[in-house]
This record gives C-alpha cells, sequence and structure tokens, in this order.
C-alpha cells in the first residue's frame, strides 16, 4: 500500500506505460500518493466497531476492502478510478494498522509484546520490497494483481484466528475470555483482565473518558505527539516518490535500484528492531534512532542544497543521496519507525485504547496529509533542501520529546503502564 506509489507513479508518467491516455499534473500526482490520509472517517468507524463487533471483523472487513481495490486498480480506465481504489485501500490500510497493534498487544503476554509489535515493521517493510523490487520490471496492472494475491491470503489468515480477550472483557463474555485465554497459554492472567475491566465498566464507556482520566490524558499526549513526529520525519514521503526523488539527485545509482537497496535496508532495520526492543527498552532505541535520522536528513538537504547552488564538489560525492538514505531508513525502521505504534498499543485503559488510537492516527495522519500535499510545490518553490532540513528539525525535535516525556513501558503489562501514567 505505501510503496505502490513508488514504481507506479514513474509508470504514469510515461504514456507507453500508463493506461491512461494522458500524463497526471503535480497536483494529481500528489493527491495520489495522499490518498491514504483520505481514510481518517473510517479510522472512527473501526475504532467504533472494534469494541462492539470485536477486533477479528475489522481485520476481516479491511481484507476485503483491499481485495476491492486492487479489483478496481487492475481494470481501471481513469484516474476517478484509480483515486477510489486507493481511498477503498487506505480505509483497509488505516484498519488494519490500528487493528494489527491493538489486536497482538491483547493478545500477547508482557515478555514477547513489545517484540511482536516491532515485528509489524518487519512484515510491511517486506510488501514494500517486494513492491519495490518487482514494480519497476512488471505492467501497471500486474502490480495489482500482485496486491491482490497478497489480499487474498491476508483474508484467508484472518479467517482462523481467535478473537481478542479484551473484546470478551469488555462485553462480559467470561466464559468465552477462558476459553482464548487458555488457548493463548495465559489461564494465570484472566482474574486480572476481569478485575480490572470491572472498575472500568463502572466509568462513562465513551470518548469523554479520554479527557477526564489522567492516565489516557497523559497518554494521549505522549502517543499523539510522538506519532504526529514520526508522520512528519519524511520517511513515508520519501517512500512515495522514492525513484523520483534519485532522479532529481542525480544519483550515481540507477533509481530503481536505489530504491530495492532503500527496501533492503529498511527490512534490516526491521529485523533488528525486535531483538533490541525488550532488551534495551523503548526509550534507548528510540533516542538513538531519532538522533541518527536527524544527522541523515540534514545531510541528505546538504547534498541537495550544494545541488540548488550548482557546487561542483558534488560531482565527488553522486553515492551520498543513496547512502544518506540507507543510513535513515535503518535506523528509522531500527526505533523511531516502529516504536510509536508500540507505544501507542500501550498507553490507554482498555475499555479506550482503540479510541485512543484512532484519535492519535487521525491526528497525525492529517498532520502527514498536510507535509504529503506539499511536499512537491515545497521542492519546486524553495528546493528539495528546505524540505530535508525541515524533516531533519522534525527528527530532532522528536529526540528531546522522547528525552524528556516518553516513560519506559519495558517488562510493563498494560495494567501495570496504567498505574503508572496515574502516578
Amino acid at each position: 500500500m505505501l510503496s505502490w506509489t513508488a514504481p507506479v507513479i514513474q509508470k504514469l508518467q510515461d504514456l507507453n506505460q500508463s493506461p491512461f491516455p494522458r500524463l497526471l499534473s503535480d497536483l494529481e500526482t500528489s493527491l495520489l500518493a495522499s490518498s491514504i490520509y483520505a481514510s481518517v472517517p473510517g479510522i472512527l468507524i473501526m475504532s467504533w466497531l472494534s469494541n462492539y463487533k470485536g477486533r477479528r471483523l475489522c481485520l476481516i472487513i479491511a481484507s476485503c476492502l483491499f481485495i476491492v481495490s486492487y479489483t478496481l486498480l487492475a481494470v481501471t480506465q481513469n484516474y476517478a478510478m484509480l483515486l477510489a481504489s486507493r481511498v477503498l485501500s487506505a480505509y483497509g490500510s488505516c484498519t488494519a494498522s490500528i487493528i494489527n497493534a491493538l489486536y497482538i498487544g491483547e493478545i500477547t503476554s508482557t515478555k514477547v509484546r513489545g517484540i511482536l509489535l516491532t515485528g509489524l515493521g518487519i512484515i510491511q517493510t517486506i510488501g514494500s520490497l517486494l513492491i519495490l523490487s518487482v514494480g519497476p520490471n512488471v505492467s501497471f496492472s500486474t502490480t495489482a494483481y500482485i496486491g491482490l494475491i497478497v489480499s487474498i491470503i491476508y483474508l484467508v489468515v484472518v479467517l482462523f484466528i481467535p478473537e481478542s480477550p479484551v473484546y470478551y472483557v469488555i462485553r462480559g463474555e467470561k466464559n468465552k475470555l477462558k476459553k482464548v485465554m487458555q488457548d493463548l497459554n495465559r489461564s494465570d492472567e484472566i482474574d486480572d483482565n476481569v478485575e480490572t475491566q470491572k472498575s472500568e465498566r463502572n466509568d462513562i464507556n465513551d470518548w469523554k473518558e479520554l479527557f477526564t482520566e489522567k492516565c489516557n490524558i497523559k497518554g494521549l499526549f505522549i502517543a499523539t505527539v510522538i506519532t504526529m513526529l514520526q508522520y512528519g520525519n519524511g520517511a513515508l514521503i520519501v517512500t512515495f516518490f522514492s525513484t523520483s526523488i534519485f532522479e532529481q539527485a542525480g544519483s550515481s545509482i540507477e533509481p530503481n535500484l536505489a530504491s530495492v537497496i532503500i527496501g533492503c535496508t529498511q527490512l534490516s532495520g526491521s529485523v533488528i528492531a525486535p531483538f533490541f526492543v525488550e532488551k534495551s527498552g523503548r526509550r534507548p532505541l528510540l533516542l538513538t534512532s531519532t538522533a541518527i535520522c536527524c544527522g541523515s536528513m540534514v545531510v541528505f538537504g546538504v547534498y541537495f542544497y550544494l545541488s540548488h547552488i550548482g557546487a561542483e564538489v558534488i560531482q565527488h560525492f553522486k553515492w551520498l543521496p543513496l547512502v544518506a538514505l540507507a543510513v535513515f531508513y535503518l535506523s528509522n525502521n531500527m526505533g523511531f519507525g516502529v516504536i510509536p505504534g508500540t507505544l501507542t498499543g500501550e498507553m490507554f485503559k482498555s475499555n479506550v485504547r482503540s479510541k485512543g488510537t484512532a484519535l492519535v492516527i487521525v491526528i497525525s495522519w492529517i498532520f502527514g496529509f498536510a507535509v504529503t500535499t506539499l511536499f512537491n510545490s515545497t521542492i519546486t518553490r524553495f528546493g528539495a533542501h528546505i524540505i530535508f532540513w525541515f524533516f531533519g528539525l522534525i527528527c530532532g525535535v522528536a529526540f528531546l520529546f522522547t528525552l524528556f516525556f516518553v516513560p519506559e513501558t519495558k517488562g510493563k503489562s498494560l495494567v501495570e503502564i496504567t498505574k503508572m501514567l496515574n502516578g
């Protein structure tokens, strides 16, 4: 979903490969890349549905949205159909992003929760690498069929997963709770979950609770700010436009190959992250990651600035864009790209977790939409160096925010984290 635009936008700019009789404008290209943010209403709907009909049903709906989207994409005849397919895919993506993190956080034990939540980044990166490596070498419609096959596999998998135990606690279905906890080998945690939820069910179980209880207010503040900074650090935007960026940079590496190399570094970072997140903790990993990301984006901006002023010295550093972005993505996927999602899944009481997560994603995606939409126009008007220095500034702010506000949740149960935020 996220990396699809990188190889496909290049095809849409070539009449021999595009399914359309004309080339897309800069605005149409930006809207295509930004279409993921059109799913904001869907986030609110799914946050409600996950508490009333279950996490599993939401994941089934997400997979069906993917299937419809890629089917439409395969037969698209005009820009309207293309944009509609991307919006549907965006709804599926937002649902999967929220519910996957929610679901994994609720079915896993404290010992492995952080590992599995950061492991989501591995799966996402494998998907990105697949489309970045295969996309440039196949037709427009074939890229859609690849997405369709993956979506069907996803649907088959989620049809056989158990429901989240927290959903049964929220609904007061104790017998089903016992069964699923036994299946997950977590029978010793049944009483803690039930007692915690009893007290929460006596509170106002609606949106107001997000803004009236100390733990939820603190959790909302921390999760929203760090996730906004994550969506504004440039990782998604560079993924959307990676091929075009390498063309503009005049890199000595062929743009499509450079995108694949970047995908490999993303995968490396995603694989490394789970091994460190429970050993070193969330904070140290996030601090290290944001610091390196900041430096990488500043260096990338310096390269574009030297190119902008026509400095001949960059002729000796054509390799720099690839190295700078490789370092950025390696460090981003080790921490900044995955830990905000882990923290968001840990920051709220169970009965408002889906609501809090949805609100965090909505606010962050609105911010991300603004940054993505302005990307092309900012480069055209001020130069690429300005936008990459802005990304570096965002990463620097994220470092300081982590240093002063983000708590360590390593080794703590969701109940213990709630108590810590109340302290």
